[in-house]
């Protein structure tokens, strides 16, 4: 089995979430006491989040290349990126270590692929909504046309995943509007959600959506441990 190096804590609500998905996949397929190899760098979210907003995002890919050569020191024969928005920095990351980068709008975008989906709705911080680095990857790797909502909308979603998940505050007012900006979304064309942050698995399940919901959480999770246990 190879070693899972997670780069973490962004937030660490979700990563807690990325830990204990891993194992019960590795539990489920190999049975008995089975459980993951795994090593996790947990940086410091308010450092991160700082820069993010400050729009420092050179010295934000600084600070998890030095994150991701200390999981890479600790023996991770692969490294996960426990966030979708720091996806922003994946190929600078990727270019500073050796060991390989499984990207999370890779394992997405397979998914989708796999589902026969053209068109979707993308929920997630205003970065990835916003900047071109996921969905353009998404667009442009697998031909899935991607939709996003409105700028209030945008902010509404943005704030609620700052504000309350990431410190783990779950309200079922602020479900109430994901699910109202997703109605949006199915209603201009979305055949399917992405759940395009790491925290939102917290608020927004499955069967809260009656299109298909990919959580990235549990598809990265899901495929980082199929990758280890994979011979």
């Amino acid at each position: 089995m190879r070693t899972i190096g997670l780069l973490g804590g962004m937030s660490w609500e979700s990563s807690a979430i990325y830990y204990k998905l891993i194992n019960e996949r590795v539990k489920e397929k190999l049975g008995k006491l089975h459980s993951a190899k795994s090593i996790m760098y947990s940086v410091d979210f308010q450092l991160i989040k700082d820069l993010q907003f400050e729009g420092k995002w050179s010295k934000a890919t600084v600070e998890l290349i030095k994150a991701a050569k200390c999981v890479e020191k600790g023996g991770g024969d692969f490294l996960i990126i426990c966030t979708n928005t720091m996806h922003k920095m994946a190929e600078e990351i990727q270019g500073a270590i050796s060991i390989p980068v499984l990207h999370i709008a890779d394992t997405t975008g397979e998914e989708i692929e796999k589902s026969g989906i053209r068109k979707i709705g993308l929920l997630a911080t205003k970065f990835t909504m916003e900047q071109e680095f996921y969905k353009g990857r998404l667009q442009s790797k697998y031909g899935i046309d991607v939709i996003i909502p409105n700028e209030e909308e945008r902010i509404m979603i943005h704030d609620i995943i700052y504000n309350e998940l990431c410190l783990g505050d779950i309200r079922t007012e602020s479900r109430q509007i994901y699910k109202e900006i997703i109605d949006r979304l199915i209603e201009r064309g979305a055949e399917g959600i992405i759940l395009g942050c790491t925290e939102i698995t917290m608020l927004i399940k499955e069967q809260d959506i009656n299109i298909p919901v990919f959580d990235t959480t549990k598809i990265h999770a899901i495929k980082a441990a199929d990758y280890a246990m994979n011979k």
